[in-house]
């Protein structure tokens, strides 16, 4: 990386005035490497306190406590077969615990910090532009709170009223764009207007921005292999990995689980009425946190072996049966534990899509008790409390009779439709898409599209984290 020395002194002064000290990533990966002091201090700290201290809770690591936790070997859930009909174990990697209530705060850590510690990025003179469809401009702000510089937060203005709250009380500056989940071009507009126009902005795009990809590679791959480990029993096998596309950064986990289980299928998920990956598809839809109508810069297609389509209308469905009581009284009479049923809170809507998309995958698959699935539940139903009370007004209470309805339509029922197993063409074909967004629309240059098709690009991307620790573990001295 090219290191700007003058900017880089004036951000190591700034640092140092905040008492600020940056992680590794192999830090966020193994939070044993944290020194001593650090944890001392971060027992009088709550996980969304705006300290810098917060930067070493970063990880899929943290205790599951408001205030005054350390570190523990992860959070996940295990859903029962009596909820998801299928033999398959379905393990899902539990995001609440990180700062914000969601892990796109590492997603921001990756792509903003590589360019703080060698002079690329000024925090006493630029801004940082978060370009995104919710949890990435919270993480993003959140980051740069931490850090002592100023956020700009875009996101389209049907997004739930909670991100929007959130992001003024930190003291970002938003900026709603039109349209829902699924208006991403609009975003990317938005951006070329602020690079044209407010040259102090520098943009960290989530969708070309690799170090969103690299540290899922490192942080989230790592963590789903450690936990694997600890639970399978020696016939069992890691079967498949269950994302949503969104900015392409959390299926990147994918391609570490991959050098470690090579059988493993990577599945991408994306909302039914918006098929960009299933049928080259557009459309608007609910599911919030996922993006779409292209396919992001940093999503390394050639490692993408499925494609599931979930409806939206049937994550808002499992939303009410999941966090209502009507809800989770029917779970409990189906056989559902009730210590389970009440950790349902726990999935996000689009957690609920990579669940129905994690039952989809092991039916087409034909898998048994010996496979197991894991998933990211990427954030909780904290972020989500309007949609609820949304759903309420317009439809009503929630009934045990369409507690069991829902049941039976949207888990018992779920199928194989709307599935597509990718031949190496249709690989090829959906790398060649990017071509539209990439090269025309955002000025990308073709021979970098071509070269993002080979195997040893993404090899050597990943590789990057290790010079990245070094910059930081230099940055850290200086101060």
């Amino acid at each position: 990386m090219q290191i700007n020395e003058v900017v880089l002194e004036k951000t190591i002064a700034r640092c140092r005035e905040r008492g600020i000290v940056i992680p590794t990533f192999a830090q966020q990966r193994d939070p044993a490497l944290i020194p001593d002091s650090i944890r001392t201090r971060l027992k009088n700290v709550g996980l969304w306190d705006v300290d810098p201290l917060n930067l070493f809770r970063i990880t899929w690591k943290n205790e599951p406590v408001e205030r005054g936790g350390l570190y523990n070997e992860g959070n996940w859930i295990e859903f029962p077969p009596a909820m998801t009909g299928v033999e398959s174990r379905i393990i899902g990697l539990v995001g609440k615990w990180f700062p914000t209530g969601a892990h796109k705060v590492g997603a921001g850590f990756g792509c903003l910090v590589p360019r703080l510690v060698s002079g690329q990025f000024d925090l006493t003179a630029q801004k940082a532009v978060w370009p995104s469809t919710g949890n990435y401009c919270r993480g993003g702000a959140f980051d740069c709170a931490l850090l002592g510089c100023h956020a700009v937060g875009i996101l389209p203005e049907e997004m739930s009223q909670e991100r929007f709250e959130w992001l003024h009380e930190i003291g970002a500056e938003v900026i709603a764009t039109p349209g829902c989940e699924s208006n991403v071009k609009e975003i990317y507009d938005k951006c070329w207007e602020i690079r044209r126009t407010r040259p102090d902005c520098v943009i960290f795009n989530q969708f070309e921005e690799f170090g969103n990809a690299i540290w899922h590679y490192h942080t989230t791959g790592s963590i789903i292999d450690e936990i694997y480990r600890k639970i399978a029993r020696p016939e069992d096998r890691l079967a498949a990995f269950i994302s949503a596309t969104g900015s392409g950064g959390t299926i990147a986990a994918g391609d570490f689980l991959k050098t470690k289980h090579p059988h493993l299928r990577i599945a991408a998920v994306e909302a039914l009425q918006c098929p960009t990956l299933l049928q080259f598809g557009f459309g608007g839809h609910r599911i919030e946190g996922i993006g779409d109508k292209h396919v992001p810069w940093i999503h390394n297609i050639r490692n993408t072996d499925v494609v599931a389509a979930v409806d939206d209308e049937q994550c808002i469905a499992l939303m009410r049966l999941f966090n209502e009581p009507a809800g989770h009284d029917f779970l409990v009479k189906e056989g559902v534990p009730e210590s389970f049923v009440k950790q349902l809170p726990l999935l996000g809507i689009s957690c609920i899509c990579n669940l129905v998309a994690s039952i989809k995958t092991a039916r087409m698959f034909d898998m048994d008790d010996r496979d197991i699935i894991f998933t990211c539940l990427t954030d909780s139903m904290d972020l989500y409390q309007s949609r609820i009370e949304e759903q309420q007004k317009i439809n009503g209470p929630y009934h045990p009779t369409t507690a069991a309805r829902h049941f039976a339509r949207y888990l018992e029922a779920i199928s194989t439709d709307h599935m597509r197993e990718l031949t190496y063409a249709d690989r090829k074909a959906l790398h060649n898409f990017k071509y539209f967004t990439w090269v025309e629309q955002q000025q990308r240059d073709v021979e970098d599209l071509r070269r993002l098709w080979a195997p040893d690009f993404w090899t050597e991307t990943f590789s990057q984290v290790e010079e990245w620790d070094r910059l930081i573990e230099q940055f850290n001295a200086r101060l």
